[in-house]
Order: structure tokens, then C-alpha cells, then sequence
């Protein structure tokens, strides 16, 4: 393999050659940071042992579409570092300011060590889906290096006894901290790690070059931290009046129901206890035509009947477990702000809304319905309501102030004392249409992994690719010890919703084949004369035509009561 060069930037010509695993790199060094936003620091702030602030994702690769058939631990190391300059992030580490008195610093480490943040394992015999789901749980809950940068990959052997896994199959494994990505701009980031040819070495190369920077000295920082709290504070005031007025808008568009108001009333779960350092993951799989025939057919959006899909598996879970409240649960529906604010040059761009499940409803298609419902009243309240950059507070104040805070919340386990009951964080990420490579091997499942928040110890994360739908669970083990059972539950749940809508659409076709009954001919008056003058009526027929008329109003008006008064839904109004 080549050499690969970096370009760094100093304020001399000095070179710096050190030899990592590919060879000499000589580097250039300069000063060129880039301070991290306030959501992006917020995730920094937020970050503790018991709820690490990363994202992940595994994937699973058939290496039959590799040259040869097979692929090699190297080759995929190979793989990685030959992609790795295409974007700043994998070389990104942060520094802190001293003291804690600003926000910190994204450096392009010029001593990375790919062997570091890529490792080779595999799983010990037999092999099957229980022990990977155990490996990737505790590997999930490990939290990162904060010196280096913040991210690992894990490629994984040994997948001999997993049903539709190929044969020889490997899966990776990767995590990196969400300050660095938010969910909109994962998929990108698979598209920096991925080929989309099997050959890579059949596509011609750019020289690849790669800056990496010079650690600043506190002086230099301490300097910048004092200007840049000066902006910011001018910053939260002025921002402070916006929300503000904001508010106020909001609350004129409630009073005038333009708005809808937020549930707040949602009830506490087992998922709403602290939560502790382990996890436990599983997963299960969907056909995209499935989703989308509910879809059509039901006339919503494909969130939706993922929101469905989920509501009716907790419904189970907390059923089995005698513990499903009267009242709807809830969750949090991660909102991409990019589309409200424009882009900036945060990583994150992410807001929040709260929708309810109805998990109350026992009927699938109506449960469907009421979901839908909700979700486009949460959409309205999220357009409108600044409360959506909620997380952002958690970023505004010096890390100083934030950690200490952050700390006591989570230690004290404040969260009990929360009024509202957010049962799980529902993501849905849309995957590419087309296939992936790593080393050459096609990525035939991809199963993405969220975080836990003090408050909430369930995750679920759907991504969508090439007619697969994977709805992954993440989970404090505490709080859900069988993961596997409530696997079942979900997949139970879109077994119901798929045959209520398949009843639904053969009823449908029942109706629309039935032969209507042909209206019989209007029989013709005849006339005493053969003139074309019409036919008058006679005032006496008229009089008691007109009173059977109104006869048979009166009958249909008491008809109507009794329908009322007897609870009978017009059919048109009525839910399937």
C-alpha cells in the first residue's frame, strides 16, 4: 500500500515522520480548530459512565461478492484507512479549555492510530444471535477514549450459527460519539466508510491529504475563551428574547387551537427508572413492502406504522409483565432541524417532540389510526415550538458549570422525580437503495443503535435499505432482563397490524366486486289524450302525497334517535 500524505498546518515548514501502520507520514503542521457548537457540546456535557453520550451501528457482510471470495482482517483495516482522509472526523479529537470556562476545541490528531480504533474479534463457538447481541451490548455500553478520537470499529468473526447469515459472513461493528454525528448525518458518514463497487481497487484514487493540527497553548485558549463569552453571552440574551417571543406566539396559537397542545401526562414505565451502566440489544426485521402496503393502505406514513408497530410490542411486553398503565404511553421523536434553521456547521442539527401510542387501544388498525393522528398534531406543535431545542441548554453554559450539574442530576437519579413519562426514543433513519462494499463484501443487514438518557432506558432505531426494515432495541438490562421476549412482542405486533390490514383490503375488494342491483325503469304516465300537454296532478292526489311525504320524514327522524340514543356509528365515520 502507498504512502499517505498529511497536510497539516503550522506556522513553518517544519515536518514531522512518524510510522504508522502504512508507512512514513510526513505532516505540515498548523493551528486550525474548530470550536465545537453548542449542541454539539451538549452531548459532551452530557456524557457519563452510566449513560455514554455514543450512536453505533453494526453491519453484516457476505465476502462471497470479495476478489477471491474472501476477505482479510487487513484488507478491511486497508479499507478503513484508505477512506479515512475523506473526512475530518475520524482524525478529530477534542480539547478542553482550561478550567472548563468555554467550549472545546476539534484538533486533527496528528499522532492517529488506526490500530487503536479498529480491532479484530470473534465470537467463541457456537456462535449464534444470542452471543453476538451480547457482544455488541457490552461493547455499546463501554464508554470512549475522550483523549482520542471519538470513535472505535469492531470487526467480528466467528457468525457460524446465525440463520441467513453467508457463509464465512463477518459483521463491524462501529460506535462514535454523537457530538461528532447526529442521525441525518450518519448515513452520510456510511457513505465515507463504504465502496459501492465489490472492487475498490478498480476505482482510481485521489492522492489522498490529510491536516493535522498543532495543540494550541493555554494562553491562546484562555485568550479566546474570554472573547468568546463575551459573544456568547450577548448571544443567550439576545437568544433569550427570541424563545421568548416564541413562547408567546405559541401560547396565542394554543388559546386559538391553531396549535395542539403537547401530552404531559403520560404515564411512568419500568423504562423510566435510572439507568445503570449495561445494555442489552436485539433486533428484528421487516420486509419494506410489508411497511409500505400498511401504509398505503391506512392511508399514513411509514413512522407511523413503525410508531404502531412499537406501541402494540410494549402493549405485550407490559401486558406479560402485568404493568401496562390505563393511559397511553409516550415517546420522543428525534426532529432534523436542518430543513427548520438551515444548515449550519454544527454536526448536530437535531430537535425533539413527544407522540403518543395509544398503547391503550387494543385494535391495531385503530391504535394505527390515533397514532397518526398524534404524530401530525406533534409535527404542527414542532414547527411552532422553540421547547423542540430543549437539549441545547445543555450546551449554552461553560462545561464548568454543565458537568457539575449533569453529574448531581445523574448520581441523585433526579429522573424519578420527573413528571413526565417518556417511555422509549423512537429514530427512524431511511438507508441507501443501493448496495454497499466494505473490502468488497456486501453489507447485507445494517442495524443501527442509539443512546439511553438518564430518564429513558429504551432505544429504537429503524433503518431502512434495499427492501429490509431493521428495528433495532436498545435497553438499560436492568430495565428490560429479557430483550429476546420483547423481540417477540414486536414482531407479534406487526403480525396483527399486517393481518387487520390485509382483512381491511379483502373486505374492501369484497364490497367493490359486489354486482349493484340494476334500477328498475320509471313507468311511463299514460295520457287520456294524445296531446303533449303534461300531466297535471289533481289537488286531492297532491294533498296526500304530500302528507305520506311527511309521514315518512317523521319515521326517518325517529329512526335516527334510536340509532343515536343506541350508540350506532354511521359507517362512513367509523373505524376499521
Amino acid at each position: 500500500m502507498g504512502k499517505l500524505g498529511l497536510r497539516a498546518a503550522t506556522g513553518d515548514d517544519r515536518d514531522l515522520v512518524f510510522s504508522p501502520l502504512v508507512g512514513d507520514i510526513k505532516i505540515k503542521r498548523l493551528t486550525c480548530m474548530k470550536q465545537l457548537g453548542v449542541l454539539d457540546t451538549a452531548f459532551i456535557n452530557l456524557e457519563h459512565a452510566n449513560t455514554p453520550q455514543h450512536v453505533g451501528g453494526m453491519g453484516i457482510y457476505d465476502p462471497s461478492t470479495a476478489p477471491g471470495g474472501a476477505v482479510r482482517f487487513k484488507g478491511v483495516i486497508a479499507n478503513f484507512e484508505r477512506r479515512l482522509h475523506k473526512h475530518t472526523i475520524f482524525r478529530s479529537r477534542l480539547v478542553k479549555v482550561p478550567g472548563n470556562v468555554d467550549r472545546p476545541y476539534w484538533v486533527q490528531d496528528a499522532n492517529f492510530d488506526v490500530e487503536f480504533h479498529i480491532r479484530h474479534i470473534a465470537l467463541p463457538q457456537p456462535g449464534d444471535w444470542r452471543q453476538l447481541c451480547i457482544l455488541v451490548a457490552r461493547l455499546h455500553a463501554r464508554p470512549l477514549d475522550m483523549s482520542r478520537p471519538l470513535w472505535e470499529a469492531y470487526i467480528i468473526e466467528g457468525l457460524d450459527n446465525i440463520p441467513g447469515v453467508p457463509k464465512g459472513g463477518f459483521a463491524i461493528y462501529t460506535k462514535m460519539h454523537h457530538a461528532l454525528v447526529d442521525g441525518a448525518g450518519g448515513s452520510s458518514i456510511m457513505s465515507v466508510i463504504h465502496d459501492l463497487e465489490p472492487d475498490p481497487a478498480a476505482v482510481p484514487q485521489a492522492e489522498a491529504v490529510v491536516t493535522a493540527d498543532v495543540m494550541p497553548n493555554s494562553v491562546y485558549l484562555a485568550s479566546s475563551a474570554a472573547v468568546n463569552n463575551i459573544k456568547n453571552t450577548a448571544k443567550m440574551v439576545s437568544g433569550g428574547v427570541g424563545v421568548l417571543r416564541d413562547l408567546g406566539k405559541m401560547a396565542i396559537g394554543m388559546a386559538q387551537k391553531k396549535i395542539p397542545m403537547p401530552s404531559i401526562k403520560s404515564p411512568r414505565t419500568r423504562f423510566n427508572t435510572p439507568v445503570g451502566p449495561h445494555r442489552v440489544f436485539e433486533a428484528a426485521e421487516f420486509p419494506l413492502a410489508d411497511i409500505k402496503a400498511i401504509k398505503d393502505l391506512c392511508e399514513v406514513k411509514i413512522n407511523d406504522v413503525v410508531l404502531a408497530i412499537i406501541a402494540g410490542g410494549l402493549r405485550h411486553y407490559l401486558i406479560h409483565h402485568k404493568e401496562l398503565p390505563d393511559e397511553s404511553l409516550a415517546v420522543s421523536i428525534p426532529l432534523d432541524m436542518r430543513t427548520r434553521r438551515g444548515m449550519t456547521d454544527e454536526n448536530n442539527q437535531v430537535g425533539s417532540v413527544f407522540v403518543e401510542l395509544h398503547t391503550n387501544i387494543a385494535d391495531p388498525l385503530t391504535r394505527l389510526a390515533e397514532v397518526y393522528r398524534s404524530s401530525q398534531e406533534a409535527k404542527i406543535y414542532g414547527e411552532n415550538s422553540p421547547l423542540v431545542d430543549v437539549l441545547r441548554l445543555a450546551g449554552v453554559l461553560p462545561p464548568a458549570l454543565t458537568r457539575p450539574l449533569v453529574n448531581t442530576y445523574v448520581n441523585n437519579q433526579l429522573t424519578q422525580h420527573l413528571p413526565l413519562g417518556i417511555s422509549s426514543v423512537v429514530s427512524n433513519v431511511a438507508g441507501p437503495t443501493f448496495p454497499l462494499y466494505s473490502a468488497g463484501a456486501q453489507m447485507v443487514r445494517y442495524y443501527g443503535l442509539g443512546l439511553l438518557t438518564p430518564g429513558v432506558g429504551l432505544f429504537h432505531l429503524i433503518f431502512s435499505s434495499n427492501g429490509i426494515m431493521t428495528l433495532s432495541i436498545l435497553g438499560d438490562r436492568d430495565s428490560m432482563p429479557d430483550p429476546a421476549f420483547y423481540r417477540d412482542c414486536v414482531e407479534k405486533s406487526f403480525n396483527e397490524l399486517l393481518a387487520a390490514a390485509k382483512a381491511k383490503q379483502a373486505e374492501s375488494l369484497a364490497v367493490a366486486s359486489k354486482p349493484k342491483a340494476k334500477a328498475k325503469p320509471a313507468r311511463k304516465l299514460k295520457s287520456s289524450s294524445s296531446s303533449a300537454m303534461p300531466n297535471v296532478e289533481k289537488p286531492v292526489a297532491k294533498k296526500a302525497r304530500s302528507a305520506a311525504s311527511s309521514s315518512t320524514a317523521k319515521s326517518a327522524s325517529a329512526n335516527a334517535g334510536v340509532a343515536k340514543n343506541g350508540k350506532v356509528v354511521p359507517i362512513s365515520n367509523s373505524r376499521p
